[in-house]
Formats: C-alpha cells, structure tokens, sequence
C-alpha cells in the first residue's frame, strides 16, 4: 500500500483532505503554491504511547523529499472535513514549521496526533459533529517568508462581496492564524483603492495588498466560491499558501446582469471639463431632458412616442466619479425615433460626435430593421415631411428668435434683486427662469440644427464646385465675421489694451491684477465697467454654475489686458468680399446660388455664437439665484456657506425651500458630497469611454495601460486661422493656475471664453478638441494668430517646453527638437 500522495494526484478528499485537495486544484490551475506531497492518515496506528508509522512509510517519505528538494519543509494537517464549505477547522489541528527532513516523521506524528486532541472533540461537539479522526498531512517547502498573512474574498464579518479583508504580519503568518498575534489589517475595493487609511503601513506596501486582492479574487473565481486564502511573499513574490471557503454567512450574491450602460464624455468634457458639482449636473440634466424632446419634436417624432420614453430623456447624462458623461445607449435611443434612421443609419450614428462607434450588441438590438418594398416609400414620406417642417421653422426663424429675446429680456432686464430677496422670492425665480427659458429652448434649438445642416451643405458644395479653394473661401467667410459675439472680447481687450500701454499701466497691472490699480484712468475704468456689464457672466468652464465668473474676480481679464498691451499688433484676418465673377465666371446660377447659402448660413453661425452668449447670461444669472438661495440657507444655519448649496441637486435646494425634500440635514448631505469630490480630485480622470454591466450607479473602469512615447514628427488637425510660427510649446490644462509666456504657443485639450487671458499672449493656438465654429478658431482669427483645432491627443504628444511649428492654414503641427 503506498502511504505517499504526489501533489498532481491529491484530488480526491476522502484520501488527502480537503487542504490537500485545494492545494492540487490551484497547483493545477497556474496558481504554484508551494511543493508538497501528502502522507494519508492510514500512515500510522495509534500505539500505547503515541502514534507509529507503518512498514515502509520511513523509506516513502524519503523518496518523496527528494522530489521537493532541500527543507525545510512545513508540515500541516489535511482532514477530511478541514477547509470544507460547512466548516473549515481553522487553527485546530497541529503546523509544525521549518522541519528538516530527517524530523519530518516525528512532525507528521504530531499533526496526526493531533486529530484527536481535547480541542478537536470540542470543536465538532460544537460545529461538526461526528467522530474523531486523524488527519492526513501535508510536507511542503517552506517559505522564507518577509511577510505573511491571510486575505478574504469577502468579508466575513460584514458579509461584504465587494471588498478583499487582508490581515499581514512580518515573517511567517502561524502567529496571526493561532491568534497569538494581530495584523496589519487593510480593506481593498473592487477597483484596488484601499477603503481604510494606513498612516505608516508597517508591513505591506500597497502594490503588494493589491497583488493579494487580485489573488483572492483569483482564488474565489477558480472554486465559485468567496475563499479564505492564506499567503507568503518572499523574494521571489507571492505565494498562495492555501485556499478554503468562508464558512460564514455572507449577502447574497447579485443575481447575473448582463445589461450594458456605455458613459463616453468625448464630446461634453468640452462643455462639462473636470469635476462637475450635483448643482451643475442636475441643473444639466434638466436641461437637456427637455431640450432634446423639443429637438426630435422639431424632427418629427410624435409626442406620444416622446411620452413614452421618459426615462430616455431624463436619462442622457451620467456622472462618473464627478465627472459629465453622456449616457450612449439613450442618446442612440432618441436618434433610433428619428424619421428615416433606418435609412441613413450610419450618417445619423456619426451625429452622436463621439470618438469610437457603439458596441455591435447595441446598435442591432436598438436600430429598428431596415426597411424593404413598400415601407421605404413609407419612411421616405416622413423624411419630406420632417424636410417640410425645418424648411417652415427656417422660414418663421426670425419670429421665434425674437419671441425667444423678449422671453430672455423679460427675466435679465427685470432682473430680480438677488441681494434683496428671500429664499421663497428666489426659488420663484429660479422657477420662471426654467419655465420661461429652459423649457423652451426653441430658438437656439432650431437655430443650431439649421446651422450644422447649412454648413456642412454649404462646404460640401463648394468643395464640389471649386476644390480646395472652395474650402479655403468657405472657411474665411464662416469664421472671419467680425459681427459674431464671441470675437468681441477680442476687439475690446486689444482696444483696453492700447489705452493700458499708453497710459504705462501694464506692469502695474501685472504685479497687482485689481481694478484699484485702473483708479485715475476714468477712461479705462469706463471701458472695463462696461466690459464687466456685458461679458461679466464669462469665466473658465462658464457652464458649470460653481465656476467664479468676472464680475466676481476679474484677475483674468486685466491680466489679458496686461498681455494685450504688450504684444506686437497683428490685426485681425479680415474676411474680404470674393470675386464672385471670377470664381464662377460661366455659371451666373451658381454665383447667386452660392452666394445666397454662404450668406445664409454666416447668419446661422452669427446667430449661433450670438445665442450661445446668452446661454451664458442666463446660467449667469441662474448661478446668482441659486448662490443667493444659498446664503439664505446659511443665513439660518442650513448650510456653513452660501457657496455649499453647489453640493446640493436643483430638487434638494427646491425642495427645501418648497416642502418636498426628504432630508432636513443638508450640512451632512454637503459634508458626504465635499468628501466624495475632494477624494475624486485626486484621482486621475476615468477613461473617455466606460462600459458596464448591471446597475450603473458605481462605474468600474480598468486602469488605463501606460500608453508609448508617440514619435511622430508631423500630425494634422484642422487648420481654422491662417499663418505660420515656431515657438515654444506650452501644455496648459488649468487656465486658472497655468499661465503662458508671451509669443509661447498655447497647447490644450479644449478651450473656452475664460482662456481669454491665455490667447492674449499666445503666439499660436493648438487645441485637441473643436471645429472650424470653436471658440478657439473664431478668437485666433480675431487675434491674427495661427490656429489648429481637432489634433487628438496633442497635449501627450506635445511635450511641455519644446519648439514646434503650426501652419494654420494647412492644419500641421511639427515637433521640432530632436
């Protein structure tokens, strides 16, 4: 009878023991624990004074340990109830460790021995029941251990699935397990961020209780079960020990949910950058909730069909670590109810102006079927009948644009006294702001859509008709228009700027950027005033409500001022009237057809811009609202500050003041919420695109690979504003705490009205995001500086201080070191 079990052949519980068992089944599986063989409990007969190896066991055991190499060995108990699902027998039966081999005899009579010790009868009189009964023993390799310890899947005493409980000590890990010894206790989350805070980790680092979470979850993912595992790290890494079931009760585990939510923020990380407040995105998620019912109104889906999709226009935001996303999956819903998707399904998935398309399993379970025969001629009657009505709101434009200023005047001329007004008077504000406004978002609405349609008709048509002149000449007359909204900030710091260098104030300025330092200068003073009047709602990140705007902290124009003041005068690039009759010297239909739409569509991208300042009026003055709302809640102790009322949703703060809330305890409501987008800030930004699967309340995202240095010498973008310029690049992320040095080229993922202070001393505009109608185009020009918009991924290939030279016309930036 062999007495001996190789470690490849321990399976079957009823000779090894379920430690054993366990064993062999991660040595199969890749984990490599360390080598061992198993001696069966039927290896020895309980003697007079002890137990007594069989005939020839001495003999086996010393064939086997030649096959484990030198010791020391550890040599453990393996029963055949131990490391059950039941019950596991922790710490019950004997460990003898670092044994030579010539005592590993007399250390396997100890362990078996000690199956049937006083400990072990009150353990299964208790637990088990059932008889006693010796266990068989393991010999395995020991481990020169610098630390040690045992980690769970779940937690067993919460019965947490979703966190890995580690206990670590220095050295060998028998004094924790015994109880002799606490541990260094760490609590490790899904996405490998500890939830408890180690002051001095005296044991493990945290790549190191991360590597053990990874393994329970290993372990836990080869047995279908949550597993108790013990562990080793030597110098040569991490070594699973053992591997049992918790025996103790945990949560249920979560029933299989295989629905998919995509978060992708590609294209509203332009709007919404960085941490976004809740005020902000509940304010946001209103806002497009009801601008985009009235968009697929506008194109012809039934208001029955947009009744009975509530959830998908309510839906179309996320906020990922407090970050804006844009749902995917029900932006595709509410393009599938267009009229016609099925026909033109590719070019209307393009309009989500996202930079990777949809997962296959969407589009096909969401696109309806194509349509065949009769049907088309079905859709194709709702496609004119949609062509019908833009053509109508195209006509009756003007008409709903001046509705829409009398609306916009009647709430901003009789402006309410914000400083004056109570909380209920505010609220009441806040409502008819929405109600007058928001919920009718018609003419930026139908101006914006009319617009896309217009210019890229018009540069299709003309890149038809006269190659690549026809975009040149489209690009001047689309972005060249002195008259549009957004180039005036422009216009007026340069003419600030003048005033400043010639009343010798620039340096002044720039050592103290207060508007005490203009005092005397009734001229200047003026024109600041009046610029503040105006554009006093502008600022970084204008959308977001928390944003400080000018008229709060008006550091960023003066300095702009400052910088205007010293930097050369260039001019702006004029757009010039063509030569119509030399463009189309033999076609006098196509010289009035082609004038007529490029005059059309400069009037929607004025509009356009125009309609987009007033966006930032009335979020300006919503902003006021709230922040006034917010000192009343302070004024009676409901919040510590005015400015907390930014940590709370649009309902809290209206509901608190109207009778729905839920929770009278706003400071706490603030106090989580300050703590959740402080530990946020200091996480890097999740990736631009997110998938998950089930509930979408706590996203978890892969950490992003370390991507390669990309060599490239020469890369393309758009070329929005003519010119060329070498300098020195600089990498701006934070306009607020960045700054550049005159004639240094701005580099930045996006940019919008704040930047203002950072084009003034650029020499050149590169920018990742954006389009021939960004903001950063239409300013360069005003400018007269190159620009190049829609280079991907500039600011990781562009390094921060090195020469690099922009041709605005052609649209390529070249690396120009190295």
């Amino acid at each position: 009878m062999s007495f001996i079990v190789s470690q490849t052949d321990a399976t079957d519980v009823s000779d090894v023991g379920g430690k054993a068992a366990a064993l062999s089944h991660l040595a199969l599986h890749g984990f490599s624990p360390p080598a061992f063989f198993v001696i069966i409990n039927d290896a020895f007969r309980m003697g007079q004074s002890g137990p007594i190896a069989q005939k020839g066991l001495k003999s086996a055991v010393t064939a086997a340990l030649e096959t484990l190499g030198p010791g020391p060995y550890a040599v453990r108990s393996s029963g055949r109830s131990e490391d059950g699902v039941d019950h596991s027998h922790a710490g019950q039966f004997e460990t003898v460790v670092n044994v030579a081999g010539k005592d590993v005899i007399a250390a396997a009579k100890q362990v078996w021995q000690s199956g049937f010790s006083e400990t072990i009868e009150a353990y299964r009189a208790v637990k088990s029941g059932g008889e006693a009964e010796a266990p068989a023993i393991i010999v395995q390799c020991m481990i020169d251990a610098k630390a040690a310890g045992v980690a769970f899947s779940a937690d067993p005493v919460s019965g947490r699935r979703n966190v890995v409980v580690i206990s670590a000590i220095d050295g060998l890990a028998e004094q924790l397990v015994s109880g002799e010894a606490d541990g260094e206790d760490w609590v490790i989350g899904l996405d490998g961020t500890p939830e408890n805070t180690l002051d001095t980790p005296a044991h493990l680092t945290l790549p190191e209780a991360q590597s053990i979470a990874a393994l329970a979850r290993q372990a836990e993912a080869l047995f279908g079960s949550p597993q108790d595992i013990e562990w080793a790290i030597d110098a040569q890494g991490l070594h699973i020990l053992q591997a049992r079931p918790i025996t103790t009760t945990l949560r249920p585990a979560p029933l299989a949910d295989q629905t998919l939510t995509v978060f992708d923020n590609s294209n509203i990380v332009e709007s919404y950058p960085g941490i976004v407040s809740p005020l902000t995105y509940s304010f946001a998620l209103h806002v497009y909730s009801q601008v985009y019912r009235a968009f697929v109104r506008l194109l012809g889906v039934t208001r029955h069909t947009v009744a009975r999709n509530p959830t998908v226009f309510d839906n179309l935001l996320g906020r990922v670590d407090g970050r804006a996303y844009y749902n995917l999956i029900n932006w595709y819903r509410v393009l599938a109810m267009l009229p016609g998707f099925s026909l033109n399904r590719d070019y209307m998935e393009t309009m989500m102006g996202v930079s990777e398309p949809m997962p296959r399993e969407v589009t096909d379970a969401l696109a309806p079927p194509p349509t065949v025969g009769w049907r088309k001629l079905v859709d194709y009657a709702k496609l004119s009948k949609v062509a019908g009505g833009l053509i109508w709101q195209a006509i009756r434009l003007p008409r709903t644009r001046r509705d829409f200023y009398l609306r916009l005047n009647d709430i901003l001329q009789a402006e309410l006294d914000v400083d004056a007004s109570n909380a209920t008077e505010l609220a009441a504000e806040y409502r008819r702001i929405e109600s007058t406004l928001l919920d009718r978002w018609d003419a930026p609405l139908i101006n914006d859509f009319l617009c896309m349609i217009a210019f890229g008709g018009s540069r299709n048509l003309l890149q038809k008709w006269l190659g690549e002149d026809g975009l040149t000449l489209h690009n001047d007359l689309m972005i060249g228009q002195g008259d549009i909204v957004s180039a005036e900030p422009a216009q007026r710091i340069a003419r600030m700027g003048e005033l400043v260098r010639q009343a010798g104030l620039a340096e002044p300025i720039k050592t103290n950027a207060h508007l005490s330092v203009l005092s005397g200068h009734p001229q200047i003073e003026a024109e600041v005033d009046a610029y503040l009047e105006k554009f006093g709602d502008r600022c970084t990140e204008e959308l977001k409500l928390e944003s400080v705007p000018l008229r709060d902290d008006p550091t960023s124009l003066l300095l702009a001022i400052a910088a205007s003041a010293e930097r050369p005068k260039t001019g702006r690039q004029e757009g010039t009237e063509p030569d119509w009759k030399a463009l189309f010297p033999s076609n006098p239909f196509k010289r009035q057809l082609a004038k007529w739409i490029l005059s059309w569509t400069k009037a929607r991208v004025r509009d356009r811009e125009n309609l987009r300042f007033e966006r930032t009026r009335i979020f300006g003055y919503a902003r006021r609202v709230f922040l006034g709302i917010g000192r009343e809640f302070a004024a009676r102790d409901l919040l510590s500050s005015p400015k907390d009322v930014f940590f709370l949703t649009t309902q809290e703060v209206l509901g608190a003041v109207e009778g729905y809330s839920l929770s009278p305890d706003l400071k706490g409501i603030v106090a989580r919420r300050k703590r959740e987008d402080d530990a946020s800030s200091r996480r890097p930004d999740p990736p631009e695109r997110i998938e998950i699967r089930g509930p979408a309340i706590a996203p978890i995202w892969s950490k992003d690979v370390e991507a390669e240095a990309d060599t490239a010498r020469v890369k393309h973008g758009t070329g929005c504003s003519a010119g060329q310029i070498k300098a020195r690049a600089r990498v701006i992320r934070d306009p607020r705490t960045e700054a550049l040095n005159p004639g240094d080229i701005l580099v930045a993922r996006h940019t919008d009205p704040g930047w203002i202070a950072v084009f003034s001393n650029a020499s050149a505009i590169v920018v990742e995001r954006g389009s021939l109608l960004s903001h950063s185009a239409i300013v360069a020009r005003e400018l007269g500086i190159p620009c190049v918009v829609g280079l991907k991924g500039a600011t990781n290939w562009i390094v921060d201080g090195e020469m690099i030279r922009v041709d605005g016309a052609s649209g390529a930036v070249e690396r120009c070191d190295g």
